[in-house]
């Protein structure tokens, strides 16, 4: 082998390590932010039930007025309103979930078809 050889085998060589490196890189940064954006969006849902629980207790004839419920349901609705900034990011898994159910509908839609008996 000649030294052109030898050089352009060691920078196809480190080439491809480098190419399978940032592959494997990519493929697991891309997990951890589907795992934040289901994360986050379950933190979502979290905090509408909460505020939507917080409103419907403020609402009782009981506790209505009541100035602590009241701040309590103002800052629910106000970190409600903040974590809606990071929907971008929940939405990505959103759709996804969508999807799957989605096609698992029609799946069972076509296996009930398909064991009813004509």
């Amino acid at each position: 082998m000649s030294r052109l050889e030898i050089i352009l085998t060691c920078c196809l060589l480190g080439s491809f390590a480098f190419n399978v490196f940032v592959f494997v890189y990519a493929r697991a940064a891309i997990t951890r932010l589907l795992f934040v954006s289901e994360e986050l969006g379950d933190l979502q849902q979290m905090t509408n039930a909460f505020a939507n629980h917080v409103k419907s207790v403020y609402e009782l004839e009981m506790f209505y007025g009541d100035q602590t419920l009241q701040h309590l349901m103002e800052h629910a609705v106000s970190f409600n309103e903040y974590l809606g900034t990071f929907e971008e990011i929940y939405v990505l898994t959103e759709e996804e979930n969508k999807n799957d159910t989605e096609e698992e509908v029609e799946i069972d839609e076509r296996e009930t078809e398909d064991q009813t008996p004509a």
